[in-house]
């Protein structure tokens, strides 16, 4: 099967042939043809190199490992950071070193070994019904637990990295004993088992299922862009909640270098664009999502949802903790 330049892929899911143009970047991505093409096109216009994107619904590690030293791959490009350090651990990457990437990319959000690197960031908040529920009534992660919630949030499983990583990042603040009672306490107060995308949970906001649900942000967006949505959309406000002890929980997408890597250098030259202010301003603007080079503002719909202060535990706590959370998740049946 043929290589396809990013703005002519379709969803589905594209071999990449082997071996690639020694003048092109190969990209496994996790992430949409619509998402991402803007970005490579644009990259394309400024540096004549094309980029050839295989789009995978799953399997992306398997698929490298199989390959091994004879993977045409040289990016990969997935959200969560979960995913990002599995694909690490995996062993199918190799770190990059450049100073452009440490200059734009906070510590926070980029591996402290340099094996990947955060493009975007999105915060996992509360849609909270702009009919029944008031100002101020919720404000805290910890609150999702109040027994005054009973039969009043949906969210998606908690199996659903998302979940998993929000659930790390309690564990992360207040230990194993008291974030499985947070678990036991948000299972306790859902007002359906859990199910669906994020969007499903608005609806069900929408239509009287529950009051609030938990949800990343840039489906704000999305809804809001799709005329059979833009109704959930409008009867849900964006909440912001902290830790008691610390700030709003974020997660990311990002990208990683794989070990093959046949076209390295200009890998490399990719990396550097996505991490520029110009792309990020691109890739925040398409995505709904939060650009993470200092000074790059987001879209002005996403800066009309709020401020908020991200929280500092680094990324790569969190990933870490992913196996120590489904396991607390599964002890309280949460997802039953």
């Amino acid at each position: 099967m043929k290589i396809f330049p990013a703005s002519l892929c379709s969803a589905a899911i594209i071999a990449m042939a082997s071996p690639a143009l020694s003048a092109d970047v190969n990209v496994y991505s996790y992430r949409q043809p619509e998402l991402v093409n803007p970005l490579f096109d644009a990259f394309t216009a400024e540096t004549g190199i094309k980029v050839n994107v295989s789009f995978l619904a799953k399997g992306l590690v398997e698929k490298l490992k199989a390959e091994g030293d004879r993977s045409p791959a040289d990016l990969v490009m997935t959200v969560d950071i979960s995913r990002l350090n599995g694909i690490v651990e995996a062993g199918v990457t190799q770190p990059v070193i450049s100073e452009t990437l440490t200059a734009n990319i906070p510590a926070e959000f980029r591996d402290p070994n340099n094996q990947w690197f955060g493009l975007t960031s999105r915060a996992r908040i509360i849609y909270a019904s702009k009919d029944r529920v008031q100002n101020g009534e919720v404000t805290t992660y910890e609150d999702l637990a109040d027994p005054k919630w009973k039969g009043r949030i949906c969210t998606r499983a908690g199996t659903h990295s998302y979940n998993l990583a929000l659930t790390s990042a309690v564990l992360a603040h207040h230990g194993e004993l008291d974030a499985k009672r947070w678990l036991q306490g948000v299972k306790d107060n859902l007002a359906r088992k859990p199910q669906g995308n994020d969007r499903a949970q608005v609806k069900a906001i929408y239509a009287g299922e529950c009051d609030i649900a938990i949800g990343n942000t840039y489906y704000m967006k999305k809804m809001l862009e799709d005329a059979d949505q833009t109704a959930w959309a409008n009867s849900v406000r964006i909440v912001f909640p902290t830790f008691i002890d610390g700030g709003t929980h974020v997660n990311l997408s990002g990208v990683a270098m794989t070990k093959a890597a046949p076209n390295k250098e200009n890998a490399i030259k990719l990396i550097e664009f996505l991490s520029s202010a110009k792309a990020q301003e691109i890739y925040a603007e398409t995505n709904g999502e939060y650009p993470l080079k200092a000074g790059t503002k987001p879209s002005d719909l996403v800066a009309s949802w709020g401020d908020f202060t991200a929280d500092t535990i680094p990324l790569i706590d969190i990933a870490k903790l992913r196996a120590a959370s489904l396991k607390l998740v599964e002890q309280v049946n949460f997802d039953e």
